[in-house]
């Protein structure tokens, strides 16, 4: 006994394709891969780091250069007092043993390295890595 089935309405549509799916996902999939892409690059700008003595300062706004081993926190550092007397210095111009036109606040999302070529800080929004006294 067959029953007829041509009173039996189509299915309607669900209102999402397939297609669209695919779409939104494949969309998805690429702008994560673009995303985890351009956090891996190391196209941050580069900031040279000095390790001065904050006792040094002269009228001219300069500091005096010293060991970069003085601003190493590794245990072995020549602190005096609650603030230490030697600090990183960020940027500047050095001339000399003496550097001005810098400053002692760690920059953000910027690489900062040593005058020995020691990273102190990879790129990113104020990350740190390495070793380093700054702010």
């Amino acid at each position: 006994m067959r029953q007829n089935l041509s009173h039996i309405p189509e299915p309607r549509p669900s209102g999402v394709k397939a297609s669209t799916v695919i779409t939104l996902t494949g969309i998805g999939v690429v702008s994560l891969i673009l995303i985890g892409y351009c956090a891996a690059q190391d196209d941050y700008e580069e900031v040279n780091a000095e390790c001065v003595d904050l006792n040094s300062y002269q009228p001219d706004g300069s500091y005096t250069v010293v060991d970069d081993d003085y601003c190493d926190d590794d245990g072995h550092s020549h602190y005096v007092g609650s603030h230490g007397a030697y600090r990183w210095y960020y940027g500047g111009t050095r001339s000399g043993a003496r550097i001005r036109q810098g400053t002692t606040v760690r920059p953000s999302d910027v690489q900062i390295v040593t005058r020995k070529g020691t990273v102190i800080q990879r790129g990113g929004f104020g990350g740190r890595s390495g070793w380093g006294s700054g702010s």
